[in-house]
Parts: C-alpha cells; structure tokens; sequence
C-alpha cells in the first residue's frame, strides 16, 4: 500500500501531462491534418512561411499556388498554416 502511495505523485503528474499537454496537441493537429486534406482549388491560403496565394492546382502531396504577381509555385501540402477563403463553386 505503501508504495501506490509513493507512486501516486507520479501518476498525478502522468495523469496532468496528458490532459493539459497531449490531448489538446492531438486535438489541434487532428484539426490542421482535417484542413489541410480538404484543400480544394480556388481556396486563398497562407503557408507557413506567411506566402499568401490561390491553389492552382492539387495533387496528392502538393499543391501548386498562383501568387499576386501571376507566378506559379509548387508547395508540400503540410507547408498549409491556414485557408483564409474557401472556394464554394464546384469545378
């Protein structure tokens, strides 16, 4: 009994670490994986590197925008931060 009780501080701790640590990171990057594997063309993203632009064109892994200037540059789908519009029409 004695060494439960010895234990139990650990435990707390495990116990604290996952509630106030791991689920909610879990949670957020559930969330970003959701996002990111529904990026239709037309959306208006930010990447990660703070790139505002369209998406031009999607494949499995990649997707290429189409900047302010006209030019066209190729992006890892996981370099996605954000949609900041969405593109409603069908196409």
């Amino acid at each position: 009994m004695e060494q439960l009780l010895g234990l139990s501080p650990f435990i707390i701790m495990i116990i604290l670490f996952y509630f106030l640590l791991i689920r909610p990171n879990q949670k957020r990057q559930k969330a970003v994986n959701e996002m990111q594997s529904n990026l239709q063309k037309g959306d208006k993203i930010v990447t990660i590197g703070g790139l505002h632009g369209r998406i031009e064109a999607l494949d499995e892994g990649t997707i290429v925008l189409k900047c302010g200037d006209g030019s066209k540059l190729t992006y890892d789908r996981n370099a996605v931060r954000e949609v900041l519009e969405t593109n409603n029409s069908v196409q």
